[in-house]
């Protein structure tokens, strides 16, 4: 897929999430088929740029291109003066968040609140689009603040004359949070309308779902977030689903721990153990949501704190579980969706 002047793998994309989307969760999503991964949301307060935190998030190395990085913030000069920062620092893509539900975010006036304001919606845009010219600006939302003001159709229109090259679009308003069920309707209007790539978002979490969002709304591409916690391989999932009309099988219970153990020496090596510890417990949690024995498991993990004995317990129930079964095989419910995430850039 060509997005933005980039040849991507396909138009799966990663949402940016809080606290989920770091450095080592990009690369494995990358590496089991997503076309693009976006960055946790970056602060455009240039005060907070020395933080570990910032630093963290801003750190691409090694990361396959192209680098999307997300910033959020509520003032042009600093929104622009935060897309040169990443520019200039490796960002290949620069995405602006006007689509964070989260209170912390809405009421310092950044992330979704924004599309209240169409006439600061436009000043931003058109100010970190001249900022860095040489560098593609992306933009992601919500259908709008509340139900009675979906104006993601004027957003759009707002988008397009400041020069935003690309737009994610979340099936909900602000106001409903996480609530109810995403709805496409809005999507495919936006999408019938736009003359950029529109990249439709929400409760995308099983490759007919994949499926079935592309034909309603005509969107370039899924963007998928929570339902990848813990379920990274649900890129490849969807690709060749959207490629054959065929279901993978559940993959393998010894593929999965590989992956996992994969994923939490990477995690060790990006955080430093002790912070990496805390940080893989949440990331253990997601992939053994729904599997047999795993509230169990996850009472006893969470109150681990040396990285030998992290390794030890994973690599015991895996090894416990692909025992009784070959392939992952989750509870009746098949509810393994993770729902305590903030997804920042929704």
């Amino acid at each position: 897929m060509e997005f933005v002047g980039f040849n991507l793998r396909n138009n799966l994309f990663v949402a940016p999430m809080a606290g989920v989307t770091d450095r080592p969760f990009r690369q494995l999503c990358k590496k089991l088929g997503a076309g693009l991964a976006v960055s946790e949301m970056v602060t455009s307060n240039s005060l907070l740029y020395g933080s570990a935190k910032t630093q963290r998030r801003a750190n691409h190395d090694g990361e396959v291109s192209p680098i999307s990085v997300q910033i959020a913030g509520a003032d042009p000069a600093m929104m622009a003066e935060a897309a040169k920062h990443n520019a200039d620092r490796g960002a290949q893509i620069i995405d602006i968040n006007m689509g964070c539900p989260a209170k912390k975010v809405c009421n310092v006036m950044a992330g979704s609140a924004l599309l209240q304001h169409e006439t600061l919606v436009a000043k931003i845009l058109t100010a970190v689009v001249n900022a860095v010219p040489d560098t593609p600006v992306t933009l992601k939302i919500r259908t709008g603040w509340n139900i009675e003001n979906k104006n993601a159709p004027s957003i759009l229109r707002i988008a397009e004359e400041s020069g935003i090259r690309a737009l994610a679009i979340h099936g909900r308003t602000r106001c409903q949070q996480y609530r109810g069920e995403a709805e496409f309707d809005t999507v495919a209007a936006v999408k019938a309308a736009a003359r950029i790539p529109v990249i439709a978002n929400g409760d995308i979490s099983t490759p007919e779902k994949a499926k079935a969002v592309l034909e309603k709304t005509g969107a370039d591409g899924v963007m998928i977030g929570r339902a990848a916690q813990g379920r990274p391989w649900i890129f490849r999932e969807i690709e060749h689903y959207l490629a054959t009309g065929e279901k993978l099988p559940p993959p393998a219970v010894s593929e999965i721990q590989a992956i996992l153990l994969e994923h939490l020496e990477d995690l060790y090596g990006f955080y430093g153990t002790e912070t990496g510890v805390r940080v893989a417990r949440k990331h253990i949690s997601w992939y053994t949501k729904g599997l047999s024995g795993s509230a169990a498991f996850r009472h006893q993990m969470n109150r681990l704190d040396s990285v030998t004995e992290q390794r030890a317990v994973v690599d015991e129930f895996f090894r416990a579980l692909a025992q009784r079964h070959a392939h992952l095989v989750y509870d009746s419910s098949g509810d393994h969706l993770p729902v305590d995430a903030e997804e920042l850039a929704a």
